[in-house]
């Protein structure tokens, strides 16, 4: 890109900052209309709820305000770039973007996208999308590396289905094939990818790995939604009611970058609802290993019956020192003592439990981990020692 051309695109942010979801809703809508077939790819849910507008509408504006020094938003891509490959996202799914992408800012913007300004965003997005393509090959080029590794969409059988509580569901996870099954890192997620008569699509949604790292299954805990009509939970609630033991499911191998630290120091996990399922994975790899750093476990959820994986994480604490848990419940039972009442509170807590020289884990809903994240920044945690998943597509912008 010339230096003209960065200038011109630096120009855009103040428009991408008032009118950024507009043009990304008619971008997304230019394209399905044209590639109908890239809806098997994306969540139409999150298209419904305006989630992946919002998403890449912050992406995009993320992107022009740092045009001069891309190197700066590295984490950013290396996020979505795990997503990507989870959705086995390639390189010609980038030209089919571009080609909607530009040609959205062309009509959103109508006489103010002028040849100079449209020639910048392309030079801008040719070199966005060589930047993303060649980390998602990297990434793609690491899982293949892999014992059991594989990219793509891969067959799966499951072989057990547990009720962990009224809401949730465990799927074990068996190759089809009969080959191992790839590592991971404690906190990843896979993908998995249904067809939805309902939609007369095949859709894919992701889910938190829920069990350490054992080299023959890979463990989904799966929350029921009660909004059973809405895209949005239709793939959860579709593994509830129709997929059984000996059914066969497709899946990516696993992706993220929330993953435990290797170091000792104290560790601390904070779960709202099924927020828990990849710190459950992290949790299973400490007690496997028998680590002796402390290790706290703080979890919310409404009540008794929806209270998931508590018999083992009791197994795991009984007589183990070095872990302590709390459970919140919104509505405990009648003389319940073992759980406080209400939602997860931090301030219940001194510094013994929440030490500035511990590691942080938050997974939960967006406004349950901007909660907790900002009263440990404010309490003199620091923000590398804080690490956060939002489900879905990121909207939060913390560190």
């Amino acid at each position: 890109m010339t230096n003209e051309q960065k200038e011109l695109i630096k120009a855009t942010v103040p428009i991408l900052k008032e009118h950024g979801v507009l043009l990304t809703s008619h971008f997304y809508n230019r394209m399905f209309t044209h590639n109908p077939e890239l809806k098997n790819m994306f969540n139409m849910g999150n298209q419904q709820n305006k989630k992946q507008q919002t998403a890449l509408a912050m992406a995009v504006l993320a992107y022009a305000e740092n045009i001069e020094n891309p190197a700066v938003l590295m984490p950013a891509v290396d996020s979505i770039g795990q997503k990507h490959t989870s959705l086995d996202i390639r390189p010609e799914h980038y030209a089919i973007v571009g080609k909607h992408l530009i040609a959205s800012i062309s009509e959103v913007l109508g006489e103010g996208a002028t040849p100079a300004i449209l020639d910048a965003w392309t030079a801008a997005y040719l070199q966005l999308a060589s930047i993303m393509s060649g980390h998602e090959q990297s990434l793609y080029d690491n899982q293949v590396k892999k014992e059991g590794g594989w990219t793509g969409w891969r067959p799966f059988i499951v072989k057990e289905k547990v009720k962990e509580s009224d809401e949730i569901t465990s799927f074990y996870l068996y190759p089809a094939d009969g080959g191992p099954v790839a590592d991971f890192t404690p906190g990843q997620y896979l993908s998995v990818r249904l067809f939805l008569p309902e939609l007369n699509l095949l859709q894919p949604r992701q889910y938190s790995i829920s069990c350490a790292p054992n080299g023959s299954y890979y463990r989904i805990s799966v929350k029921k939604e009660t909004h059973a009509v809405h895209p949005d939970g239709m793939i959860s609630n579709h593994l509830h009611y129709f997929i059984n033991e000996g059914d066969m499911i497709e899946i990516t191998a696993p992706a993220g970058n929330f993953v435990l630290a290797e170091n000792d120091r104290p560790v601390v996990f904070i779960s709202g609802g099924v927020g828990q399922t990849p710190l459950m994975s992290m949790l299973e790899t400490l007690v496997q290993r028998k680590t002796t750093q402390p290790k706290t476990w703080i979890h919310g959820c409404k009540a008794a019956n929806a209270h998931a994986f508590k018999s083992i994480i009791a197994e795991w604490s009984d007589g183990n020192e070095t872990l302590n848990t709390h459970f919140f419940y919104d509505t405990p039972a009648e003389g319940q003592t073992d759980v406080i009442s209400g939602w997860v509170e931090l301030n219940r807590f001194d510094q013994q439990v929440l030490s500035p020289e511990a590691d942080y884990y938050i997974c939960g809903p967006a406004p349950f981990i901007k909660k907790h994240y900002e009263y440990l920044t404010a309490h003199g945690v620091g923000k590398e020692a804080i690490h956060f998943e939002e489900f879905g597509p990121a909207s939060l912008q913390l560190n």
